[in-house]
């Protein structure tokens, strides 16, 4: 498998030397990054370079490096019902080992079952990707009882009076009707 470094300078992206490879050193990162493109469904996302909050501990182990903590972002979309605007504030927490380069772990697992560090660089922004967009509802909806829009003109049916009806004719019966108004124009002329 091939795979391109990180790009150090990615607000994602977190050099790991301080750690050394001695078990249980830990690292602790608390801070505002701008959210990458992408993140999230089609019509419900993390708008790219809004902040994302990150209180996460990175603790170096046997192994390789575990990143343990919370991710907080905001989410705008519209409701699938009724296209009204939605923002919801999603906190998520991630776990992800990031096995070091040469280490057991990475001998023995598939390339997409372990994320890996990059020399002394942990990119993040996978395991925060994961993490939001399977937080993220797949039918995002403004409130849990939203009505959706009245299927034959479209208009939300908030908006709409409570008596609001379309007199639709079965086909079937058409040539009736036009018969029935035609006689009904007739006499009233």
């Amino acid at each position: 498998m091939t795979t391109t470094a990180p790009d150090p300078a990615a607000p994602l992206v977190f050099d790991t030397a301080e750690l050394g490879r001695s078990s249980g050193t830990t690292m602790h990162v608390a801070l505002e990054v701008p959210a990458p493109a992408g993140l999230g469904l089609p019509g419900y996302a993390v708008p790219e370079s809004a902040p994302l909050d990150l209180d996460v501990h990175l603790t170096a182990v046997s192994e390789g490096v575990l990143a343990d903590g919370d991710v907080e972002a905001v989410a705008e979309g519209e409701c699938a019902r009724c296209l009204a605007p939605v923002q919801d504030a999603l906190r998520v927490q991630v776990q992800e080992l990031y096995a070091y380069e040469g280490s057991v772990t990475e001998a023995t697992t598939d390339a997409d079952e372990v994320l890996r560090l990059s020399g002394d660089l942990l990119d993040l922004e996978p395991a925060v990707r994961d993490a939001l967009v399977l937080a993220m509802p797949v039918t995002p909806l403004c409130r849990p009882d939203c009505p959706g829009l009245c299927a034959d003109c479209g208009v939300p049916w908030d908006e709409l009076p409570d008596d609001h009806v379309h007199e639709t004719v079965d086909p079937r019966w058409a040539g009736l009707d036009k018969l029935r108004l035609a006689d009904t124009d007739g006499e009233s002329k």
